[in-house]
C-alpha cells in the first residue's frame, strides 16, 4: 500500500519531457519534488507562476512565492510571475499538457468531485472547474477510500461535480487505474496489495483483465 509520497512518486512516472503541467491542491504538488532529473518540465499554478520546482527546504522558504494552495515554492531558472488572467487564458486555452488533480470522489465514467461537501463552507470552486473543462489529460491523485473505509471510486458520484466525464487515470494508495468507456480498468496494484483488496474497495464496475502487476515505483 502506498502513502501519499509514494502516489506522488508514481504520478510522476507518468509525466513526460516537454510536458506544461498544473498540479492541484494537496497530494498532487508532491508531484514536482519525484519528476525524472533528465527531463525538462514546466509547472504551473493557477495563481500566476510559471515554472515552479521542488518545495524549499525549511528555512529558506519565501512567503511571497506560493502556489495556489497558499503553501511556499521554488522557482527554476527562467520561471515567470503573471496575474490570473493570464493564467486562466493558459488553461482554458489548453496550453496544459496534463492536469493533476485530488478528488473527494471518481465516477466510473470519469465524472469528478473535488469542490464541495454539502453542509461545509468554502470559498469557492476556485480553478479547478476551468482546469477540468480544458484540460484534455487529467490524472486523479486520492485516496481509495474515505475514512469510514467507504469506496472513493463509485458508479456515480454523490457529491457536487466539479467536471463531467474528464478523468483519464486514477493513482490511489492500492492501484493505477484507468477510466475507459466501459468502467475502471485496472492497471498495476500497490506493493503487497492484492486485486481482491482493489475489488473490495471499489464500488464501480471494475475491470481486470490477465496478470495485474505490481507498481515500479
Amino acid at each position: 500500500m502506498l502513502d501519499k509520497t509514494g502516489i506522488a512518486k508514481r504520478i510522476a512516472k507518468e509525466v513526460q519531457d516537454g510536458y506544461y503541467v498544473n498540479l492541484g491542491i494537496g497530494i498532487p504538488t508532491l508531484v514536482a519534488n519525484y519528476v525524472r532529473d533528465d527531463i525538462e518540465v514546466e509547472f504551473q499554478s493557477e495563481n500566476g507562476v510559471l515554472g515552479m520546482g521542488p518545495f524549499p527546504f525549511e528555512g529558506e522558504e519565501d512567503a511571497d512565492i506560493i502556489n495556489a494552495g497558499k503553501q511556499t515554492i521554488t522557482t527554476l531558472p527562467g520561471a515567470s510571475f503573471f496575474d490570473s488572467a493570464m493564467s486562466f487564458s493558459m488553461i482554458r486555452g489548453q496550453h496544459v499538457d496534463l492536469t493533476i488533480l485530488g478528488a473527494m470522489e471518481v465516477a466510473e465514467n470519469g465524472d469528478i468531485a473535488n469542490w464541495k461537501i454539502p453542509g461545509k463552507m468554502v470559498k469557492g470552486m476556485g480553478g479547478a472547474m476551468d482546469l477540468v473543462a480544458s484540460a484534455e489529460n487529467i490524472i486523479v491523485a486520492m485516496m481509495h477510500t474515505n475514512r469510514a473505509g467507504e469506496s472513493k471510486l463509485l458508479k456515480k458520484c454523490s457529491l457536487p461535480l466539479t467536471g463531467v466525464g474528464c478523468v483519464k487515470k486514477i493513482v490511489t494508495n492500492l492501484a493505477v487505474i484507468e477510466v475507459t468507456d466501459k468502467g475502471f480498468k485496472l492497471l498495476e496494484r500497490a506493493p503487497g496489495v492484492s486485486v481482491e483488496d482493489i475489488k473490495k474497495a471499489t464500488e464501480g464496475h471494475l475491470i481486470i483483465e490477465g496478470d495485474i502487476p505490481e507498481m515500479n515505483i
